[in-house]
């Protein structure tokens, strides 16, 4: 393993299971009957030991949408051409996406990251730029993505998180933007999670049955033409992934290594997510996985995974939407931690002993 990434890895402690006691404790004096606030207890219990405080902070959150272009797109697996990516790069960055309108919802900063996209952009603010270059190869033919890009792109999602924490961030949050970025994470569920492609492909930005045929077709022979190449979950992740899916993963690793929890969004994130599970199983101490997405292999992948996500919408979109809605249930799972009175401090009597 690369030295770079086994010292990123060797950061990454286990959440503070010894406080575990001492803070279900404090959520079972609290004036209600015990366990009746459902999976906000469940969340604030978890929130409380990433940080490992048992009075956490939670007031600065940062979402990042990290951006590339996949050369898989020249198979015909999107509805939309791939000159969708920066035009949604500049949406964004202008303000105009669902994730501006549920960022500034959440009090949420966000940042856009520009980790591959087939387009050169000027300096504006909200933008970073990390691209490792414009754009993956198709993975239809060949790797996605060289061992050193993969390095790279990984590092600078860590150095990201890690920058967060140094700013003075609680939680954070990821997001994608990339045409035709589906197929490549689906390519890597079916390695990583050993499932059949068929049972996990959906249909994307909407595609058609005949086209979802061939897009199965063309994961198919992804995932046979990189087999000698996967590996690892890392050598995966270069022969199948993309830049913004690296960066993703290099970002979960980063903010765990920091003890920042991390909000993951939908179908690509969670490939991310997958990603660096793979790498370091310990991160699924700091990750919430933000909802169940309408793709059609992110349930199966879920259970796979044994996670229960905290919403279910329907949605699809990607961007960081579900990641900036769920975030404000988890602020207020906290809230509810720190904020309501206890039995023994408001002397309300508690349920009598049967």
């Amino acid at each position: 393993m690369h030295q770079k990434l086994q010292q990123l890895l060797s950061r990454i402690q286990p959440a503070d299971c010894s406080i575990m006691v001492a803070a279900q404790a404090h959520l079972d004096d609290l004036t209600k009957p015990q366990g009746s606030l459902g999976r906000l207890e469940e969340i604030a219990l978890k929130y409380v030991l990433a940080t490992g405080s048992l009075k956490p902070i939670l007031s600065k959150k940062k979402i990042c949408c990290f951006a590339a272009d996949h050369g898989v797109a020249a198979e015909g697996v999107s509805a939309f051409p791939a000159e969708v990516t920066p035009q949604m790069v500049y949406n964004m960055l202008n303000g105009g996406a669902a994730i501006n309108v549920l960022a500034r919802h959440a009090g949420a900063d966000l940042d856009v990251v520009d980790m591959g996209v087939n387009h050169d952009f000027p300096d504006m603010p909200g933008l970073i730029k990390r691209k490792v270059r414009p754009g993956s190869g198709n993975i239809a033919i060949g790797p996605a993505m060289s061992e050193e890009e993969t390095l790279q792109a990984l590092l600078a999602g860590a150095e990201l998180a890690v920058d967060a924490r140094e700013a003075g961030y609680h939680l954070l949050g990821t997001g994608e933007m990339g045409i035709a970025n589906t197929t490549p994470a689906t390519a890597l569920y079916s390695v990583l999670l050993d499932v059949p492609i068929e049972s996990i492909t959906g249909r994307g930005t909407g595609i058609d049955d005949e086209r979802l045929q061939h897009k199965i077709a063309v994961i198919k022979r992804a995932v046979d033409v990189n087999a000698v190449r996967c590996t690892s979950a890392f050598t995966t992740l270069a022969a199948l992934g993309g830049y913004e899916i690296a960066a993703i993963t290099g970002f979960i690793l980063g903010a765990a290594s920091c003890r920042i929890p991390v909000v993951v969004d939908g179908f690509i994130s969670s490939a991310g997510a997958v990603a660096a599970l793979k790498l370091c199983p310990i991160v699924d101490d700091f990750l919430f996985f933000s909802h169940l997405s309408n793709e059609q292999g992110h349930r199966v992948v879920m259970q796979k995974l044994g996670a229960r996500p905290i919403l279910d919408l329907d949605l699809r979109l990607g961007e960081g939407t579900g990641a900036a809605l769920a975030m404000q249930l988890i602020e207020g799972s906290v809230k509810i931690y720190n904020e309501m009175a206890t039995f023994s401090a408001a002397r309300v009597s508690e349920k009598s002993a049967e």
